[in-house]
């Protein structure tokens, strides 16, 4: 149960749970990642990713790229980074010790390429409350250096309740 609250915040009572509805269509400012040729070839490798654009430059520019490419699911690297000050943020009053990972689900537009330099901003998409347990949706937008979206992200994760 929330305990104390900012002056002036919108409180919902649902169940035995107070949530900051004022969260609720927050967006954070953009976190910039710079996307590294090494990092994207450790990740392709921890995946178990064998395609040569993923770890090798000279097939990835034989493509046509400039640099090896990021596999689709590198989206979380980079998209984490942004994520992690909304977990933390107070108003949103989430107990990460008891937050379980809910889903994932991304659309890819752009290819990233190690060199880009990708901006996430984060919004809060929902908080809601059922059966005991709070429900938080955010909704990440990542473009590259030239404005271009490459990703967009649903995370919905789950924190228990007591």
């Amino acid at each position: 149960m929330l305990t104390w609250a900012l002056p002036g915040a919108r409180l919902l009572e649902l169940g035995s749970m107070a949530i900051n509805a004022d969260v609720i269509g927050r967006t954070y400012p953009p976190r910039v990642y710079a996307v590294g040729r090494e990092k994207v070839r450790e990740y392709a490798l921890a995946v178990g990713e064998s395609n040569p654009l993923y770890l090798d430059v000279e097939a990835a520019r034989e493509a046509g790229y400039d640099d090896v490419v990021a596999p689709p699911m590198f989206a979380v690297v980079y998209g984490f980074a942004a994520v992690m000050p909304v977990l933390f943020d107070p108003e949103v009053d989430i107990n990460f010790a008891r937050m379980l990972h809910g889903a994932q689900q991304f659309e890819w537009h752009q290819l990233v390429v190690a060199g880009y330099e990708i901006s996430t901003i984060v919004t809060v998409s929902d908080v809601s409350e059922r059966a005991g347990n709070r429900f938080y949706v955010l909704v990440t937008t990542s473009t590259n250096q030239r404005g271009e979206t490459v990703c967009v992200g649903t995370w919905s994760n789950i924190v228990r309740g007591e």
